[in-house]
């Protein structure tokens, strides 16, 4: 039986923003079945609290970056969990990582160098007799846990999973005293970034392992283009580099017993779903697709691009319908185009329930990304029947085959890709798409075999207890 400390800043279902909350909360089931067991360190932010009900100090610190805490032991949605209970740090209204103004914590270098300093104690000395033999962190939050590691003389080897290398956790080089810090590993090798401490510099210079959430995401990461300034860091660690694309939780996820479907069947069921969704998002009929999209309304999600695209799909009678929340100015716009058209319909928001009867109901899902380090939405797409129609990058290039005349021919094809990420390109494909769909037996295929595909954590799971015994190798 191995022992994994993951060290994740979120987790499903206590606490989401993104995909790391998903893969956070799914992997400690998946690995079980590879003898791996699996507990999870995460902050005591309010809302997690009020989950996590009676629960047991198992480890104590006097004074942690500004004021007392502890770590608590419970169990949680079958999830075995450790918990950094800081009130001077976690306390306090807002999100994870920002205000209720949507202003970045002020702290949040020291919220979260307090847990990873948690995590390194934890290896070196145990959590209530439990000590793991690897240190999994998630993203620039858990990445200064090499460093404490490092500092306390532990050997446990550390792995670092990239869900999203835009987010660097900088802060400025004069907080490394009050972080606990080591001055003389201030360097270009180790932590410093530009003059500023970077903590994700710090995981992928300190790591024994490295991974990202989809294997052509992996190969970009090493590109000036994708690498947002550590690609020189992942190229002189590419022999290190992996890619492991994340799966999705096929029990949450099911069309055959999802709650707010009842009764689906995909595809036979999809015109009974797409009417009921019409209904819901005040869109009339027509003949053309129903395409849904479900994401952060940002320039990273391509959301710009939809809005220059977008009539490729309504002039041949295609329809939108949108879930989602994010940049002021893009919401405004799709609002604003809502308005002015009866087959756009904009719901400003996040409802988990509604995006279950969207991938039910709709025909299409739309993930036109910039960048996507895996996606998950055209993994749900697939689950449902629902054809997804992406940007040809991440994630989304490994997931989803595109319809070409080669793939129709060998009847593999799942769904459309397209390529440069250019609005023109994506309206090419929004035409495309609408052509598929007027023919019933060729979309027909697409949804049948997009169903058939491997999405869930079986595969995945697998990898990771490989990439766990390679760590341990050394």
């Amino acid at each position: 039986m191995t022992r994994v400390l993951s060290v994740a800043s979120e987790c499903a279902p206590l606490v989401k923003t993104g995909g790391l909350a998903d893969v956070a909360g799914a992997l400690p089931g998946a690995l079980k079945v590879q003898d791996i067991e699996m507990r999870t360190l995460l902050p005591g932010y309010p809302s997690v609290m009020a989950k996590v009900g009676k629960a047991k100090a198992v480890v104590s610190f006097k004074d942690l970056f500004g004021g007392p805490a502890r770590v608590l032991a419970a169990k949680v949605a079958g999830l075995d969990l450790l918990i950094l209970d800081a009130h001077h740090l976690y306390d306090r209204t807002g999100g994870p990582y920002v205000t209720e103004e949507g202003r970045d914590h002020k702290d949040n270098d020291a919220r979260f160098a307090a847990l990873c300093f948690a995590a390194a104690h934890i290896a070196v000395q145990g959590a209530a007799g439990w000590t793991p033999d690897i240190v999994h962190g998630h993203d620039w939050q858990a990445g200064l846990t090499p460093e404490y590691l490092h500092e306390m003389g532990s050997t446990v080897p550390f792995v670092f999973t990239i869900h999203n290398i835009a987010f660097h956790g900088n802060t400025d080089a004069s907080r490394m005293g009050a972080l606990g810090l080591d001055n003389w590993r201030f360097s270009s090798d180790k932590f410093e970034f530009w003059g500023q401490v970077s903590a994700l510099k710090a995981g992928l210079t300190g790591a024994a392992k490295i991974n990202t959430v989809s294997r052509t995401y992996a190969e970009e990461l090493m590109t000036p283009h994708f690498g947002m300034g550590m690609d020189g860091v992942l190229q002189s660690r590419k022999d290190d580099l992996s890619g492991i694309v994340n799966g999705i939780d096929t029990e949450v996820w099911n069309p055959a017993t999802d709650p707010e479907v009842a009764n689906y069947t995909a595809p036979k069921g999809k015109a009974k779903a797409k009417a009921a969704l019409r209904a819901e998002f005040g869109l009339p009929d027509s003949d053309g697709p129903l395409c849904v999209l479900v994401s952060r309304l940002t320039h990273q999600k391509g959301i710009d691009l939809l809005l220059q695209a977008l009539g490729a799909l309504t002039g041949r009678g295609g329809q939108l319908a949108l879930l989602g929340s994010g940049d002021t100015e893009l919401e405004v716009a799709l609002l604003e185009r809502a308005t002015h058209d009866p087959n756009v319909a904009v719901k400003i928001g996040y409802d988990e329930g509604l995006s279950h009867r969207m991938m039910a109901g709709g025909d299409a899902i739309l993930v036109p990304s910039r960048f996507e380090p895996c996606g998950l939405t055209q993994l749900y797409g697939l689950r449902y029947g629902t054809v997804p129609i992406v940007a040809l990058t991440g994630g989304l290039a490994d997931t989803v085959i595109t319809a070409n005349p080669a793939a129709l021919a060998a009847k593999a094809a799942t769904g459309v890709q397209f390529s440069p990420i250019t609005a023109d390109a994506f309206a090419n494909a929004l035409t495309r798409t609408c052509d598929l769909f007027k023919d019933k037996t060729t979309w027909t295929m697409l949804q049948r075999n997009g169903m058939k595909q491997p999405v869930g954590w079986e595969t995945s799971a697998a990898a990771y207890a490989a990439l766990y015994r390679s760590a341990l190798k050394g």
